[in-house]
């Protein structure tokens, strides 16, 4: 434990020292709450509701859906593994005295602690320079299912990346399908729009999936809506979680023996 620790910590310097990602990092969360906030206020300047919302809620929403997909970092993971079997230089973690996966579920703590901060704080700065009348759940069970459901999440998004950097061992390029990937992700997780503005059917097949489970339904509950979806919620998420570790495992037995040392 006290070596995964230093990992986290490490990585947290490692923060500090890339000043500038960290300032793109928050100009991001910005734009997109700026983005938001001009978008849905023309939407409710004839209206009231929207799907269930009003414009605090809505608003509300997007500032937690965009504080959530920001402490995401886990497309990292992905990238930094697939570079480092094409260039070669994936030995380096073969031979640290540390599980290879728990290496980057440290890597993600480290870097989802120094960001916690300063994405709350800009959440909080948008609150009060546009005046929103923040729509926050006042139910301590739903709040703290919520939180269960967001660490989940980061749990199974680092999962998730953490596969398919492992492709790479066998099908060499995956960067177009990443790219797809974090697209895709931004859509089916209501990082773009709140899913309950899309078709019921489509909603209902999403929560058969984690996606659905990542951000979106940790959002709805702290702006104190979908409470009755929280122990589905985190049974699904769970479930989940098991079966793309044994992928995981399964995958790593597999293309392991596949990878040669020798950069492309």
């Amino acid at each position: 434990m006290r070596k995964y620790l230093e990992i986290i910590k490490i990585f947290i310097k490692t923060q500090l020292a890339w000043r500038g990602d960290a300032v793109i990092q928050t100009l991001f969360t910005l734009t997109k709450i700026l983005f938001a906030c001009l978008l849905w206020g023309t939407i409710f300047k004839d209206r009231d509701e929207v799907a269930g919302f009003t414009i605090n809620s809505m608003l509300s929403y997007y500032i937690i859906s965009s504080f959530l997909r920001q402490l995401d970092m886990s497309s990292r993971v992905s990238g930094e593994i697939s570079q480092r079997i094409r260039n070669g230089t994936f030995s380096k973690y073969m031979v640290l005295p540390v599980n290879i996966q728990g290496y980057f579920i440290a890597m993600e703590m480290g870097i989802v602690l120094f960001y916690l901060f300063l994405d709350f704080m800009t959440s909080v700065i948008w609150i009060f320079i546009f005046r929103i009348r923040f729509v926050f759940v006042s139910d301590p069970a739903a709040l703290a299912g919520a939180v269960i459901l967001i660490l989940l999440g980061l749990f199974f998004m680092v999962q998730l990346n953490y596969y398919l950097g492992l492709l790479t061992l066998k099908y060499e390029e995956i960067g177009t399908f990443l790219m797809i990937k974090d697209n895709l992700v931004a859509f089916v997780t209501g990082s773009i729009i709140p899913l309950a503005l899309l078709p019921e059917g489509f909603v209902t097949v999403m929560k058969v999936f984690p996606f659905y489970y990542v951000t979106y339904l940790p959002s709805m509950l702290l702006i104190g809506r979908l409470k009755g979806e929280l122990g589905m919620g985190l049974l699904v998420i769970s479930c989940w979680c098991v079966i793309l570790q044994a992928v995981i495992h399964a995958t790593w037995q597999n293309y392991r023996i596949k990878y040669d040392g020798v950069g492309i």
